[in-house]
């Protein structure tokens, strides 16, 4: 016999709220549930499948309108098997392109972070000329001349392209 969730349930193991899964049911992202003689939904494993994937969808960043797309296609069947990959190709390489821009961003503040490690380390140990120079400041620019190792910093927001460095 197939076992069946409440909404609670299911709230509880997807981390959705009910009113969400109330949503997604009147959106068409899940089919209408079966319910109880007393009108309580009751979730099939079938389900709670096809919950656990819009999630994922939903967490790597797919619109609404993107997970109607693909779940109408997948009502469809075997004959959008074709159409359902080229969507999820086409999200899985907008996915891949922000994980690129947060690894980027990940490198710029560890090397931020490096620099300031660097002016704290300078500035503990005594001036070599026994005074302090009056005026001098950690700047937050990196200097990029030759043998400074530093990378310029980035002038593209998250999901635009970066500089060509070529």
């Amino acid at each position: 016999m197939e076992v069946s969730l409440t909404i609670a349930e299911v709230a509880q193991r997807t981390g959705l709220t009910a009113h969400t899964l109330r949503y997604y049911e009147r959106i068409g992202l899940i089919a209408a549930v079966p319910r109880a003689p007393g009108g309580q939904r009751r979730y099939a494993s079938a389900d709670m499948d096809l919950l656990a994937f819009l999630l994922r969808l939903r967490e790597t960043g797919m619109s609404i309108q993107g997970m109607q797309a693909f779940v109408r296609l997948r009502s469809q069947g075997d004959a959008s098997v074709g159409e359902r990959r080229e969507m999820l190709e086409e999200h899985l390489a907008e996915v891949q392109a922000r994980v690129a821009a947060l690894q980027q961003s990940m490198q710029a503040l560890s090397l931020k972070i490096d620099h300031y490690r660097a002016v704290e380390k300078t500035k503990k140990r005594p001036p070599p000329s026994g005074k302090a120079r009056e005026g001098k400041t950690s700047n937050d620019e990196h200097t990029t001349g030759p043998g400074s190792g530093r990378q310029p910093a980035l002038h593209a927001w998250p999901g635009q392209a970066p500089p060509d460095r070529r």
